[in-house]
C-alpha cells in the first residue's frame, strides 16, 4: 500500500458543526471536509469495524481501491458509505474522540451522518416511503380509519408485494399490528389524563405504544401506580421525530418536538419526571432535541431533557423506598431470564435498569446479557435495502439470546422485540410487562396464592 501524498489533519475543520442552526451546517463543501476528516480518523483507528456495514465498506474502499488515500473517494462512494449507517449509535458509544468525552477531535460520526442526510433532504419533497415510515402518528391514524384493513394488508402476501414495489417496505418484514384504539383514549377513560398539569411523573408512551401496543403502556401505568407513583398521561403527544430525522427531515422533527414541549412543559415546570417507554425516544429527548430544535425552543428542550428518564431507570431509582412493592405473585418458569441491551439505551449511559429490575423477582437469574445490536434500528429493517442486512447485523444478538437457554426474554426496545420474534423465534417482554405479570400472577407459574390470581386491581 502506498502512502498518500497529502495527509488529512485529525483536527476539526472550519466546517465542523453539529448544530443545524449554524449556516455552515448546511454548506455542502464544509460538510465534505468534515466527512473526509472523519473518514481519515476512522481509517487510522478502526475500532468500529464490527458494528455495521459502514466501516467495513469504508475500509475496503480505502485499502483495496484507493491505496489508503481518503481524498480519492468519489462523491458517489462517500454517499454509499454514509447511506449504510442506520444510527445504532454504538460507534459513538465506543469512540474515544467524541465531544461527549471532551476530546479535541470532536468526532461524532452518527451526528455527521444526520447532517449529511439533512443537507441531502433539504428543500426536497418527501418520498412516498418517507411519508409512510417517517410519520408513525399519521400511519396510526390512517390505520384506525381503515377499520382493521391495514392489519389485513400487512398480513396478505399479494398486498405486501405491492407495498414493496410502491413504498419500499420489504415484503417479508414482520410489521407491528395497529391497535383499534389509541392508547391515550384508553388512558383518558381510566382517569390518567388530568385536567391540570401535576403529579410526580407523566408518561411519554411513544408512538409505538400509542398506535401499536397500548397494552405496554397499560403495563407501565399499572406498575408505576402499584409502586405509589402519581403518574398521568397527556393526550395528543407527537412522535419524538427519530424516524423523520433518519431521513434528514428536520422540519418534521422540529414541529413534533415543539408540540411535545408545549404539552409536557407545564408538567416539567411543576417538577414532574417524563418517563419514556422506548429508549430511542428517551435518547432523542435527552441527547438530540436540545441541539436540533429551533433555537427559541432550546431552553425548554434542555429543561425537558433533565426531566426525562427511562421508565425502568425511574423504577430502579425508587427501589429502596418503602413504596416499592415486592409482593410478586409469580416468577418466570425456571427462574432464568435473558436480557438484551438496546443500542439506544447504551447510548444514554444509564446502565441496564430493566435487567436489574428483573433480578428483583424471587429466584430469577439473568442468565445472559446480550450487548449486540439486534439490527432493527428504527425503520432500517423495514426497508427493501435494510431487511436482509439487518438479519446479518442481528445474528450475534439472536444467537446470544438463544444461548442463554431462558424461557423468558426481556428487552427495553419494542422494535427489538419484533426483530427477535421474527428472526429468533421468541418475542421478548418489556421490563415493565415482566413486572406487571409477576405482580398480577399472569403468564408465569404461580409462586404463591391461587393460580392466575391478579394483583391489586390491575387494569386491562
Amino acid at each position: 500500500m502506498s502512502t498518500p501524498e497529502k495527509r488529512i489533519s485529525y483536527q476539526p475543520t472550519p466546517g465542523l458543526s453539529y448544530d443545524p442552526s449554524e449556516a455552515r451546517y448546511w454548506d455542502p463543501a464544509a460538510l465534505d471536509g468534515e466527512v473526509r476528516r472523519a473518514f481519515e480518523i476512522c481509517h487510522g483507528c478502526r475500532m468500529c469495524f464490527k458494528y455495521c456495514d459502514t466501516f467495513p465498506s469504508l475500509f475496503a474502499l480505502i485499502d483495496q481501491k484507493h491505496d489508503g488515500d481518503v481524498l480519492k473517494l468519489s462523491p458517489g462512494e462517500v454517499n454509499d458509505v454514509l447511506d449504510t449507517c442506520f444510527q445504532c449509535k454504538l460507534c459513538e458509544v465506543q469512540c474515544p474522540y467524541t465531544p461527549r468525552d471532551g476530546h479535541e477531535f470532536q468526532l461524532d460520526f452518527p451526528k455527521l451522518v444526520h447532517r449529511y442526510r439533512g443537507v441531502r433532504q433539504k428543500g426536497k419533497p418527501r418520498s412516498l416511503r418517507q411519508r409512510v415510515l417517517n410519520d408513525p402518528d399519521r400511519a396510526g391514524k390512517m390505520a384506525r380509519l381503515s377499520l382493521g384493513l391495514a392489519n389485513v394488508a400487512n398480513r396478505t402476501r399479494p398486498l405486501r408485494v405491492l407495498m414493496e414495489k410502491t413504498v419500499g417496505i420489504h415484503r417479508d418484514k414482520l410489521l407491528p399490528a395497529f391497535a383499534p384504539r389509541a392508547f391515550d383514549v384508553w388512558a383518558e377513560e381510566h382517569g390518567y389524563v388530568k385536567a391540570e398539569p401535576g403529579g410526580e411523573a407523566v408518561l411519554f408512551q411513544t408512538c409505538f405504544v400509542q398506535h401499536n401496543e397500548p397494552e405496554l403502556g397499560r403495563d407501565a401505568l399499572f406498575v408505576l401506580r402499584k409502586n405509589g407513583v402519581d403518574v398521568s398521561v397527556v393526550k395528543g403527544l407527537a412522535c419524538c421525530g427519530m424516524p423523520a430525522w433518519e431521513a434528514g427531515d428536520l422540519e418534521s422533527l422540529r414541529a413534533w418536538a415543539r408540540k411535545d414541549l408545549d404539552l409536557l412543559g407545564p408538567y416539567v415546570e411543576r417538577g414532574a419526571k417524563v418517563l419514556v417507554v422506548n429508549p430511542t425516544c428517551s435518547m432523542m429527548m435527552r441527547r438530540e432535541w436540545p441541539h436540533l430544535v429551533e433555537p427559541a425552543d432550546r431552553p425548554r428542550a434542555e429543561k425537558l431533557a433533565a426531566a426525562v428518564m427511562d421508565v425502568s431507570e425511574f423504577l430502579w431509582s425508587i427501589r429502596n423506598e418503602p413504596r416499592f412493592q415486592t409482593d410478586f405473585k409469580s416468577t418466570p418458569p425456571g427462574g432464568r431470564v435473558a436480557y438484551h441491551a438496546p443500542c439506544h439505551l447504551r447510548a444514554q449511559g444509564i446502565g441496564f435498569k430493566g435487567r436489574d429490575l428483573a433480578r428483583k423477582l424471587p429466584g430469577v437469574t439473568v442468565s445472559g446479557t446480550v450487548m449486540e445490536c439486534c439490527g432493527h434500528d428504527g425503520t432500517y429493517a423495514m426497508t427493501v435495502e435494510g431487511f436482509e442486512p439487518s438479519q446479518r447485523v442481528g445474528a450475534k444478538a439472536f444467537a446470544g439470546m438463544k444461548a442463554a437457554e431462558a424461557e423468558v426474554w426481556v428487552t427495553d426496545c419494542p422494535l427489538a422485540a419484533l426483530q427477535f420474534e421474527q428472526h429468533a423465534g421468541k418475542k421478548p417482554l418489556h421490563p415493565v410487562t415482566l413486572l406487571a405479570r409477576a405482580y398480577r400472577g399472569e403468564g408465569f407459574e404461580a409462586r404463591r396464592g391461587p393460580p392466575g390470581a391478579r394483583g391489586d386491581g390491575g387494569e386491562s
